[in-house]
């Protein structure tokens, strides 16, 4: 006959089992609240209308005409070189400093260090200046909204206004706004040569997993008046 088990054993291994099955429900608990913490962790950005992607292949709208002959105005004339100080976008409600961002030890563009600032890539060329200048900003940072956290709510036609230090302020008009994929980012179109005045404004977009987005929206301008 099989020795009995003392009942404070009983007591001890009953303990010991529901020790286990709770820490186990502790444990599903606390992974739960974790994947559940960090889908909330930031808030979703704006996605780029449909309309916007394709708005390149659409026809310009006609140029106003400046003079009593008909003829369009002539095309807006490149500043000279002059560091960027401010950004202003109005139908978006930014107004900000610009920080320097250079490249990385990847020899990747550096991102803005305050998440409240935008920055201008500066082996770029100054905005207004030809070429295609850069200027990036965060979308969210820490949960929160970050700087650019509205970029792809911009359409065709809005204007963006970048103050320069040598008083001037050059304008541009938003001709098209994408969505890439960021394994699919298209280096050479944005930051290719071209020959006017350009600006690309950068941030992320797209889904947020594994502390990073999926994708990258980015708004592209052209100068239309090089005086303030």
């Amino acid at each position: 006959m099989p020795a009995r088990t003392p009942l404070s054993m009983l007591r001890v291994v009953r303990r010991h089992r529901l020790s286990v099955v709770a820490a186990a429900v502790l444990l599903v608990v606390g992974v739960a609240a974790l994947v559940l913490g960090l889908s909330r962790q930031q808030p979703a950005p704006p996605e780029v209308r449909s309309a916007q992607r394709t708005a390149d292949a659409a026809p310009a709208p006609p140029a106003p005409t400046g003079s009593a002959t008909g003829q369009p105005p002539a095309e807006a004339e490149v500043m000279e070189a002059s560091d960027p100080t401010r950004l202003s976008i109005p139908a978006i409600g930014v107004d900000t400093s610009l920080e320097r961002l250079g490249l990385d030890g990847e020899r990747a563009m550096q991102t803005p260090r305050d998440p409240a600032r935008a920055g201008w890539f500066t082996p770029g060329p100054d905005p207004g200046a030809q070429g295609p200048a850069v200027l990036a900003g965060h979308v969210t940072w820490n949960g929160s909204k970050a700087v650019f956290f509205d970029l792809a709510r911009l359409g065709r036609g809005d204007h963006v206004y970048v103050d320069r230090k040598d008083g001037s302020t050059a304008r541009f008009t938003i001709t098209r706004v994408e969505q890439y994929a960021k394994d699919r980012f298209p280096s050479l179109e944005v930051y290719r040569n071209i020959d006017h005045a350009g600006l690309r404004l950068i941030t992320c977009s797209g889904t947020y997993s594994g502390h990073r987005y999926s994708d990258n929206t980015v708004v592209y301008a052209r100068l239309d008046n090089p005086a303030s």
